[in-house]
């Protein structure tokens, strides 16, 4: 079981910065891949950006390539989503998703998620 807690989510005006952090309960290191998702009340639950097992570079959504970074922490416990040039359309609550195969079954681990809002 992995436990992941989100934190950073805040309100913020347009044009601005905001950094998501996620901490793990586990050591992720190659056995699982990460995610960021965002949610808008009343719409399904949309993938940001990923980051795949031991791999560095990140994937991100269309809408936030190019504005977001996703990262990991050198000892690969805490995982980072850098948003930069918010738009009031990125208000959403943001959740840390964490995933791994066990016996070739796909196991999603979230975090409670963080609200962040974007508006003047």
């Amino acid at each position: 079981q992995v436990q992941l807690v989100e934190s950073g989510g805040g309100l913020v005006q347009p044009g601005g910065f905001l950094k998501l952090s996620c901490a793990a309960s586990t050591f992720l290191g190659s056995d699982y891949a990460t995610s960021w998702y965002r949610q808008v009340p009343g719409q399904e639950r949309e993938l940001v950006a990923s980051l795949l097992f031991s791999g560095r570079d990140a994937h991100y959504a269309d809408f936030a390539r190019g504005r977001f970074t996703m990262s990991r922490d050198k000892d690969e416990i805490t995982v980072f989503l850098q948003m930069r040039s918010l738009k009031p359309e990125d208000t959403a609550v943001y959740y840390c998703n964490a995933w791994h195969y066990r016996d070739g079954e796909r196991i999603d681990y979230w975090g409670q998620g963080t609200q962040v809002t974007v508006s003047s």
